[in-house]
């Protein structure tokens, strides 16, 4: 089948939740896929972050298809010999007392909102369905159905991001049982705040009895050229949430991680994750997490991260607006002129064998594998910068 014929049968037989790009993929290998036609591109979308380690990394392609020939699925209803492993592992290494293991992101999401509220009306006092979270806007949240709708809902306050004022003000109401934020806004257009407003914003909140909620989902696990984005400012999360690369870019992982007092209001007997902590996830994520580790790739995201803004700054065109980023989590601003805008770049980069997709308001989000070496982000560069200039009057 040619790539057009497989495009129109997706066309008439699926919903397009969101606008791909046309391109139609067949294999990976680090940081490199291949499409139907066998034409090869740099992954400079990484699965919005949920390939970190690369594609198809030996260690945890091993680990999975061991794990796939015994039990490849149980339900909670059940344990299984890889679930205390994998919970031990990943407690001791972010130094939290307890795990849910979840699948998506979006039932991360719901659940660290239930366990602030239900801690909040334990242990603060607040009426029973009184509870507030803090949210902010151009957050996404993994589409969760309680924070899509936040603005529409008296269970949420929305405020500004990186707006320390407007956080004071909204912890003043005691009925504030949360604050839950991304570090950096990725779906928003990687949107950084300021220095030292992660952790003014966390000192604000022990200041009130509030947990801070990180939803470090695409920011977690060496991105942003931290483990986790919150620890450039040491800031420990009251609850943390994580996911995207959990999975070793093999499974669909998610976890929520906190402490003893706030993971024990965890009401009883609630349905939870069904497939959460499946054998087959818990020994991918735990041989991702431990190369994560063994080769040092938040240490190379950042690296890396610096080498690709100063290329993308040098850039001559009137087309670009700004670049911003941490780590391997990066933007760049197009400013639309005549019918040229971000999606025709990404178009333009395809033809030339590199994939990223658009992001917020015209900019393209860059968020390449964390195994990328010098002389490929070089590459890659150039990849980006002619198709950029190819657009120059």
């Amino acid at each position: 089948m040619t790539r057009q014929e497989f495009i129109d049968r997706e066309e008439r037989f699926g919903v397009h939740d969101i606008c791909p790009l046309p391109v139609v993929l067949q294999r990976g290998k680090g940081i490199f896929v291949w499409d139907t036609d066998g034409h090869k591109y740099f992954d400079f979308l990484a699965a919005y972050s949920s390939v970190n380690q690369g594609h198809c990394h030996h260690k945890i392609i091993n680990a999975l298809c061991e794990q796939v020939s015994r039990l490849p699925l149980t339900s909670r209803a059940f344990l299984n010999d890889a679930l205390g492993e994998w919970e031990e592992h990943i407690t001791t290494m972010f130094g939290y007392d307890k795990v849910l293991p979840m699948t998506t992101t979006a039932e991360s999401i719901n659940t660290a909102i239930i366990l602030c509220r239900q801690w909040a009306y334990r242990h603060k006092g607040i009426a029973n369905d009184t509870a507030k979270i803090i949210v902010c806007n151009g957050s996404s949240h993994g589409g969760a159905i309680t924070t899509v709708t936040c603005d529409k809902t008296s269970e949420f306050a929305t405020i500004r991001y990186n707006d320390l004022a407007a956080l004071a003000e909204a912890l003043s109401d005691p009925n504030v049982a949360g604050f839950l934020v991304e570090p950096i806004q990725c779906d928003a257009g990687v949107i950084i705040p300021d220095d030292g407003y992660l952790s003014e914003a966390w000192k604000l909140c022990r200041s009130h009895n509030v947990p801070f909620i990180a939803d470090e989902t695409q920011t977690g696990l060496g991105r942003t050229g931290r483990m986790f984005a919150c620890d450039r400012e040491n800031v420990r999360p009251d609850i943390l949430i994580t996911g995207n690369s959990l999975g070793g870019g093999t499974v669909a992982m998610s976890a929520v991680l906190t402490d003893n007092e706030i993971m024990s209001s965890y009401p009883n007997g609630h349905p939870g994750s069904v497939f959460g902590g499946n054998p087959m996830a818990c020994r991918a994520s735990t041989a991702a997490l431990k190369v994560l580790v063994e080769e040092n790739m938040a240490d190379n995201a950042e690296r890396m991260g610096d080498l690709f803004r100063e290329r993308m700054s040098s850039i001559s065109s009137e087309l670009i607006g700004g670049v911003r980023g941490r780590g391997l989590l990066n933007a760049v601003d197009i400013i639309p002129r005549d019918s040229i805008d971000a999606w025709n770049i990404c178009l333009k980069m395809r033809d030339n064998g590199l994939l990223a997709t658009t992001i917020g308001n015209n900019t393209i989000m860059f968020t390449p594998p964390l195994v990328i070496e010098e002389d490929e982000m070089y590459r890659a560069c150039n990849i980006i910068e002619k198709s950029i200039l190819s657009f120059n009057k």
